[in-house]
């Protein structure tokens, strides 16, 4: 079933025409990551490989609508928040409720995403890399202190 490419794609188009309603709606998207936090941190242990991939996916949105990163076309974005509408759904292919399976479908469409966008997915992760090693360059380091990025 999962490796029915067809039935995947056909799953996922459903949430991503909907995701096209989210790109500028700044108080939906934020709620929909809420969901998605919530979700991943639950899920953590059954979610593997997927795990780091989901949550670089939610930072993808939180930077688009923030306005930090724009470097992306709209349909990546609505196949990204697609995605990850997909993956908060408790209503898809094997519903959240069935334990054991119900993340399964969740997984391998954040999988079929990841791969439809990985060249841009790719983009962002650099520009990532060098935003955090840019905020730690411009950090005020005194007498042998060091600062945390989370302070």
């Amino acid at each position: 079933m999962f490796g029915n490419k067809e039935k995947i794609e056909k799953e996922f188009t459903k949430y991503k025409d909907k995701a096209l309603e989210f790109i500028n709606q700044k108080q939906e998207t934020n709620e929909l990551m809420k969901q998605a936090t919530t979700k991943v941190k639950e899920k953590k242990n059954s979610l593997g490989d997927a795990f780091g991939k989901i949550e670089l996916l939610i930072e993808l949105i939180k930077a688009y609508s923030k306005g930090d990163y724009r470097n992306i076309s709209k349909s990546t974005m609505a196949t990204v928040i697609g995605a990850i509408l997909y993956f908060v759904s408790p209503i898809d292919m094997i519903p959240d409720f069935i334990v054991g399976l119900g993340i399964v479908d969740d997984a391998a469409v954040i999988g079929y995403a990841i791969k439809k966008i990985s060249g841009e997915l790719d983009e962002f992760e650099k520009w990532k890399e060098e935003k955090s090693r840019s905020n730690l360059e411009g950090l005020d380091v005194g007498a042998g202190q060091s600062k945390s990025p989370l302070d």
